[in-house]
């Protein structure tokens, strides 16, 4: 049996994420507490305690959920699950190197930290926000948003989430005028989404910049399991130049759609998001209905999983 685990990106966090997983396992405990002394944030009561405003700020967000995927993950080690394979969605795929071992745990806290700085903070001064496009064929929506570009509107894709779901970017007033086109054409639904900055797009070249200083400053290893990157859907390698990968990871489009694409080609037989939310998965049905997926967010999550292992 082939599993792939997958881990969750900004937007997915809710207060309380991860506290009964903290109270029940003392491995995962461990993990919050390294990851606040990493990174000098009290990663435990901005999780469990919010308030919502404080968690949803990007140079929150990030490290929050990333912390709460690695205490779930470790719990899963522990009961030795383990996968062929591991992806995320942006955020996401830092977990998965790290389960890898191309980051290391503490490089990982040390970036990520860094990582939602920069994108929090280094933001053109414009109004920017995204926009999740449903049920619409991605090139109609390319084609939308380059028609608008030329009439010096910013509007990109930032996410080819799967078949069905594609997530826009740009300038307020330009996502608005979008929202509209979109729906003339065929789009079933657009939905703003709560995030403010232009993620995945050229506007954050500054914050790239700064934030590859800090991936130069890291040594990366040799992975000991699979890792699909967001750029393109295909494995890492070798010869891949991982600094340059992540930097360009912030101003390129996340291709999740080419993920599930070379998942399936692999024959995976079981997906575990381990995280909070269900987007992953959600994403993975649309576009494979007969695949076996699973959530682990909670203690009741972990152990329905671990029953249900244990009777097949």
């Amino acid at each position: 049996m082939k599993r792939a685990f997958l881990f969750p990106g900004q937007g997915a966090q809710i207060v309380g994420m991860g506290k009964d997983i903290y109270e029940k396992y003392g491995i995962a405990r461990k993990i919050y507490d390294e990851a606040s002394r990493i990174s000098g944030i009290d990663i435990k009561t901005l999780c469990f305690e919010g308030p919502e405003e404080e968690l949803n700020k990007t140079e929150n967000t990030q490290i929050a959920i990333l912390t709460t995927s690695l205490a779930i993950l470790e719990v899963l080690k522990s009961k030795n699950i383990n996968a062929d394979m591991a992806t995320g969605l942006s955020l996401g795929e830092y977990g998965a190197l790290i389960y890898s071992g191309i980051i290391s745990f503490e490089d990982g806290i040390k970036l990520i930290k860094q990582r939602g700085y920069y994108m929090a903070n280094l933001l053109p001064k414009e109004e920017y926000s995204m926009a999740a496009v449903i049920g619409l064929d991605s090139k109609k929506i390319e084609e939308v948003c380059e028609k608008m570009r030329e009439n010096g509107k910013f509007v990109v894709i930032a996410n080819y989430n799967c078949s069905i779901q594609t997530v826009i970017s740009g300038e307020s007033s330009a996502i608005d005028e979008a929202i509209e086109k979109l729906g003339e054409i065929g789009a079933k639904r657009v939905v703003k989404l709560k995030t403010s900055g232009p993620f995945h797009t050229i506007k954050l070249e500054k914050a790239k910049q700064e934030y590859k200083k800090e991936l130069e400053k890291i040594e990366f290893n040799k992975g000991k399991v699979k890792v699909i990157k967001n750029i393109d859907g295909t494995f890492y390698n070798e010869n891949d130049n991982i600094c340059e990968i992540l930097a360009n990871h912030i101003i390129s489009p996340v291709r999740f759609d080419k993920t599930i694409e070379l998942m399936n080609k692999e024959k995976v037989d079981e997906y575990i998001e381990i995280g909070p939310g269900k987007t992953l998965t959600t994403f993975i049905k649309k576009d494979n209905k007969l695949a076996k997926t699973f959530n682990i967010s909670t203690v009741a999550d972990l152990e329905k999983y671990i029953e249900y292992e244990e009777s097949i």
